[in-house]
This record gives C-alpha cells, sequence and structure tokens, in this order.
C-alpha cells in the first residue's frame, strides 16, 4: 500500500518536473523566434529606408534635369520672339517712312489738281461766253435760212422728222433682218424648245386630249349612283384618287380629269369596277382604291423591270425602274413616251455600233432620257433638267447624266453621247404616224393659219404645208420691198403665237421674188 503511494508520489513529481522543464524550453524557444522577427523587420526596414532613399535622390535629379530643358526652351522661344518682334518693328518702320512718303506725293497731286481747277474756272468761263457768241450767230444763219428758203423752222423740222422717220423705218428693218440673221442660229432652237414645252403643257386642245379619260356607263341610271347622296359618293371618289371626276350631259359616259397620268389610270380602274360590282360607297370606294393603286404600282415596276430586260439594259435602281414603267400611262403628242424610249434606246445603240462606241452605255441613256416627264407635272423644270436630276441622285454615271441633261440641247458642250441621243430622239418623234393629233384641230389650225397670212396687205397667195408645221407666203413684188418681208414675215409670227394654240412650232416662210417674162418673135 505504502509503495503505491510513493509511486503515485514519484509520478506526479516527474509530472510537475516535466511540464516545468516543457515550459522552460517553450518559453525559450519563442522568445528566440520573436528576436528573429525582430531583426528581420529591421533589416527590411532599413533596406526600405535606403530604396526611398535612392528613389529621392533620382526623382531630385529628374526633376533637376526637367527644369533646365523647360528653362533652355523657355530662353530659346523668348529670342525667337524677340527677333520677331525686331522684324516687325522694322516692318513697320518701313511702310511709315512709305506712308510718309506717299502723303507727301498726295499733296503735291493735290496742289497740282488745285491749279488745274483753277485753269479749268478760267476756261469755262472763256467757253461760256464763246458758247454765247455761237448762239447769237446761229440765230442769225437760222432767220438768213428762213428768209432764203420760205419757210419757218417748224415747218423745216416737221419735213425733217417725216424724213428721218422714213429713213429709220428702213434702217430699222434692215437692222433687224441683220439682227436675225446673227442670232437665229443660237436662239430659234432655244426659243423652240420653250415654246414647245409650254405648249406641250398648257396648250388648249393639247390638254384636253391627253388629261382627260372617259369612263362609259351601263345607262345615265347609274350617274345618280356615282354622284350619290348629297354628292357624297363623287367626293369620295375624288378624294381618294386625287383626281376630277366631271358628270356632265355627256350620255352613258363620265369624265376623269387629270395632269397626272397614273392617278387617272387608277381612277378610271377603281370606277369601272365599282361599276361592275354595283356596291357604291364611301367605303368600298376607299378600298377599290387602294387595291387598284397596288395593283398599278406593281403594273409599273414590272412594266419598268420588263422594259429594261427587253432592252438589255440592268442594274438600274429600283426608283428609276419605277420612273421607267410610269412613262407606260404618259404620252406626248399623242405618242406614248415609253414606246418613244424603247425606240431612242435601240436607235442610239445601233448609232453606237456604227461608231465603235459602248452600245450598253449608249441604250442605256436613250432609254432613260425621258424619265423626267414621269414627274415633270408635278416637279418644276424641264423634263430633261429633272431626269438628269433623279439619274444623278441614283447613281448614273455623269456621262448618262450629261446626255439625258442635253438631250435637247445643242450647245457645243454637248458629249458625243448626248449628240445621238438628240438625234435619236429627233428620229423616233419624227417618225410618220408617232404622233397624231385629232383630225378637226389640224385641220381648223391650216385654215386659220391661212387666214392670218391673207389678213396681211401685200400677200398674194399662202399654203400650210408639212402637217401646219410650216406656212410658205408669197408677197407681191411691187408692193413689198425686201426690207418689208422681214418686218411682214416678224408680224406673222407674232400674230400667229397670239391667237393660235398649237404644238411645238410652226416656221413661216416668206417668198419675195422677181419675174421678168418676154416673148420671143
Amino acid at each position: 500500500m505504502l509503495a503505491n503511494i510513493w509511486i503515485i508520489i514519484i509520478v506526479v513529481i516527474s509530472m510537475c518536473v516535466g511540464g516545468a522543464l516543457g515550459f522552460v524550453l517553450k518559453h525559450k524557444i519563442s522568445r528566440e523566434k520573436v528576436e528573429s522577427a525582430k531583426t528581420f523587420s529591421t533589416r527590411i526596414i532599413d533596406e526600405a529606408k535606403k530604396e526611398a532613399e535612392n528613389i529621392k535622390k533620382e526623382a531630385v535629379l529628374q526633376t533637376k534635369e526637367h527644369l533646365i530643358k523647360i528653362k533652355s526652351e523657355f530662353e530659346k522661344e523668348t529670342r525667337d520672339k524677340k527677333d520677331e518682334f525686331d522684324n516687325l518693328e522694322k516692318r513697320l518702320r518701313s511702310k511709315e517712312e512709305n506712308f510718309d512718303k506717299r502723303v507727301d506725293a498726295l499733296s503735291q497731286k493735290e496742289t497740282a489738281l488745285e491749279d488745274r481747277e483753277r485753269a479749268l474756272v478760267g476756261k469755262e468761263t472763256q467757253l461760256a461766253e464763246k458758247h454765247e457768241k455761237l448762239s447769237n450767230i446761229i440765230e442769225e444763219q437760222r432767220e438768213k435760212l428762213e428768209k432764203i428758203a420760205g419757210i419757218s423752222s417748224e415747218e423745216a423740222k416737221n419735213y425733217l422728222v417725216q424724213t428721218m422717220e422714213s429713213a429709220a423705218k428702213v434702217e430699222a428693218a434692215m437692222a433687224i433682218r441683220k439682227i436675225e440673221e446673227e442670232t437665229k442660229r443660237v436662239s430659234d432652237k432655244k426659243a423652240r424648245e420653250i415654246i414647245a414645252y409650254a405648249i406641250q403643257r398648257y396648250a388648249g386642245d393639247f390638254v384636253t386630249e391627253n388629261t382627260v379619260s372617259v369612263v362609259n356607263l351601263p345607262s345615265d341610271e347609274m350617274k345618280g349612283r356615282i354622284i350619290g347622296r348629297e354628292g357624297r359618293n363623287i367626293r369620295a371618289i375624288e378624294a381618294a384618287t386625287g383626281i376630277d371626276l366631271i358628270v356632265d350631259d355627256t350620255p352613258e359616259a363620265v369624265v376623269l380629269s387629270s395632269f397626272d397620268p397614273i392617278r387617272r389610270e387608277v381612277a378610271r380602274i377603281s370606277l369601272e369596277r365599282l361599276i361592275t360590282d354595283g356596291r357604291i360607297h364611301p367605303g368600298r370606294i376607299e378600298d377599290v382604291v387602294k387595291k387598284v393603286q397596288a395593283e398599278v404600282d406593281n403594273i409599273i415596276h414590272e412594266t419598268g423591270e420588263r422594259t429594261s430586260f427587253d432592252v438589255g439594259v440592268h442594274d438600274i435602281h429600283p426608283e428609276l425602274i419605277n420612273l421607267l414603267g410610269a412613262l407606260k400611262f404618259r404620252t406626248s403628242y399623242s405618242q406614248n413616251v415609253l414606246q418613244h424610249s424603247i425606240e431612242v434606246a435601240h436607235l442610239t445603240g445601233m448609232m453606237a455600233a456604227e461608231l465603235k462606241m459602248n452600245i450598253k452605255e449608249a441604250k442605256r441613256a436613250g432609254l432613260l432620257h425621258d424619265i423626267g416627264k414621269a414627274v415633270d407635272y408635278e416637279v418644276e423644270g424641264t423634263h430633261a433638267a429633272i431626269g438628269a436630276d433623279y439619274a444623278k441622285r441614283f447613281g448614273e454615271s455623269p456621262k448618262i447624266v450629261q446626255a439625258i441633261a442635253s438631250h435637247h440641247d445643242d450647245g457645243r458642250n454637248n458629249t458625243i453621247l448626248g449628240v445621238l441621243v438628240q438625234a435619236a430622239d429627233t428620229l423616233s418623234a419624227a417618225r410618220p404616224g408617232a404622233r397624231r393629233e385629232m383630225l378637226e384641230s389640224y385641220v381648223k389650225r391650216l385654215e386659220e393659219l391661212e387666214k392670218i397670212a391673207h389678213s396681211f396687205n401685200g400677200v398674194d397667195k399662202c399654203y400650210a404645208i408639212q402637217a401646219g408645221r410650216e406656212i410658205r407666203i408669197l408677197v407681191e413684188n411691187e408692193k413689198i420691198s425686201d426690207n418689208d418681208a422681214a418686218m411682214l414675215c416678224k408680224d406673222i409670227i407674232k400674230k400667229i403665237e397670239s391667237e393660235l394654240t398649237y404644238p411645238g412650232q410652226i416656221k413661216v416662210t416668206v417668198i419675195r421674188e422677181t419675174r421678168i417674162s418676154a416673148f420671143a418673135r
């Protein structure tokens, strides 16, 4: 029992001694680590301080170098500015000296001018005295002449005025002939072109024939249904289509009037469908017009594409394709413009082939030369200028644009391609039967032309020829001189322009000839 107690005591003492030794060893080891960490941190701080000192020294050196560089640049700039100011000062001094010299020269000129002015005043006085003496002498001579001639100065003046008036008329006629001959080469074609454009758009007969469409009705009762209650149907048709619907006394027909041929076509088809369907009211009218408008747009686009394919002209902008297709509904002097453009394209291509030129380019210019006519009723300007503007806007080459713009211009700036298009355009328009007129208006114009010519004194015979595009007048040789013939031609032209309405132009030719006859016996 005692032995066990001692064993327990020894074990406890051993454990205490072991714990004490472990604590001492642990404390010693921790202190060594702390000292080692302190030593390491002290070394790191010293190295950081040294590195910071080095960075500081380098920064100071760089700052000093930068300051030295800035100082040298500033001194150089200052020297340059100083030199520049010195040069400016020298120039100013030189200009000041020149200005002083000019002032002295002007002073001298002013003095000379004053001397001349004084001399001129003296001369004016002398001239006034001489003028007065001459007036007295002229008055004396006039009185003597009146006594010798036996007529007063007023009578002599009237006689002189009459003589001068007759001579002036002769000289005026000669001057007019000369001026007309000099300007005819330049002005005639431009004047004809301007008159043709104006007449083509606004001449009464032409407008009546080419701006209206007639829709036939199954019966006159249909007119009332088209008009509707209180006119609501006819107002709906006009509002939806943008045309004027004329319901007059014409039996079983109504008239559609508009300068826009496409709108007129849409209105015509829509009205025909409404009449066939029988349901005519504002809602139905709007639906039918929308459908027909879409159909006409498709027809225009398909027509343009088919035409460009048939002619062999490709890669045309879709907007130009639409303009080309719209020409199907456009006429010029009753000639369909789309067919005319196709003819011009083929003719231009043939001439280009003969001249070894680009055939595709020539056909392209010929086909597009009249696209301005598709919108010339709503865009200001000539169809050539409008077409050139659209062609340029949608990517056509400068050659094509120039040919379109100049196909009615005979100027020297025209290109070879423009001349070919112009020639083909003239050939297509001049083809017999290409441009038709109503027989009544044609005969009426011929009669009015001959009537106007016969209304002037001295006219012997007159003949309207070339379908009314020219009138030839034979005058009496004894009554009309060459100068009077020139004046007569001008007067007839003025009267034709003021009293007649006609497409294109009318050439007036006055013929005065001397015939001498004798008999051999």
